[in-house]
């Protein structure tokens, strides 16, 4: 089991290694449709190699251009949905210190956002709007820390702000981690004072893990008040994992 295990932790780093080397190398000349390309099956070679297949279950057809809000489980999060459907994403600045995951979600498009910089969030918030009144696909974790499986944090209201002023439709996603029986795996959690290192570990050593991703239907944003919305997103997510 440990040589298993030590092969696979192998794997993982070196196909770190190969993002770290894409990023620098292809990235600076990559269009964004093959950035996109190259994030999503990069995000599905790692998941594979964790253990992880993913799954999209029945629901509202996923959406090209929205603001995209998801509950948030674990740090696999951010690569399962760019799996499926590669996105802008903001984060708390914490992702940024994982190692070389933190460097390939930056060079990725992620925005890292540190809590209580009312500047940087404001700077963040103009470019939410821009990129959603591009067409961009924008996410990020409304609850701003991850939450035990199976609960829904509240949702801050804050960001949202940014698919009113773009007139954006905001759609949530819901996320959840199953084994072979259906149940919720129990080497996701990643709350209290697990950290990033323990959390993969456990995840690399706990068996075989579906993540399954519901889109839900969408929101409209505009004339819409950000608490509202924040609510309605809220319930939408917090429905679909109760069933």
């Amino acid at each position: 089991m440990k040589i298993k295990l030590a092969f696979r932790l192998a794997r993982v780093f070196l196909h770190l290694f190969v993002g770290v080397a894409s990023c620098a190398l292809y990235f600076p000349w990559a269009g964004k449709a093959r950035r996109n390309r190259y994030v999503q099956r990069w995000s599905r070679v790692l998941l594979a190699i964790c253990g992880v297949s993913v799954q999209q279950t029945a629901g509202a057809p996923a959406l090209e251009h929205a603001m995209i809000v998801a509950n948030h489980v674990s740090w696999l999060d951010i690569f399962v949905i760019n799996a499926l459907h590669p996105c802008h994403f903001v984060a708390k600045s914490e992702i940024r210190a994982w190692p070389l995951l933190g460097y390939l979600a930056a060079k990725g498009g992620t925005v890292f956002l540190a809590r209580g910089n009312r500047r940087e969030l404001r700077d963040t918030f103009k470019g939410m709007v821009a990129a959603l009144q591009a067409g961009e696909r924008v996410a990020f974790f409304p609850e701003g820390t991850t939450a035990a499986q199976g609960t829904v944090l509240p949702f801050h209201a804050n960001l949202f702000e940014a698919a009113v002023d773009a007139g954006a439709i905001v759609q949530p996603y819901a996320l959840r981690y199953v084994d072979a029986s259906g149940a919720l795996h129990p080497s996701i959690e990643f709350t209290g004072e697990t950290t990033f290192a323990q959390s993969m570990m456990a995840v690399l050593a706990g068996g075989r893990i579906q993540a399954r991703l519901t889109c839900l239907a969408p929101l409209p944003a505009a004339n819409a008040h950000r608490r509202e919305l924040a609510k309605a997103a809220h319930d939408a997510v917090d429905a679909a994992l109760a069933a």
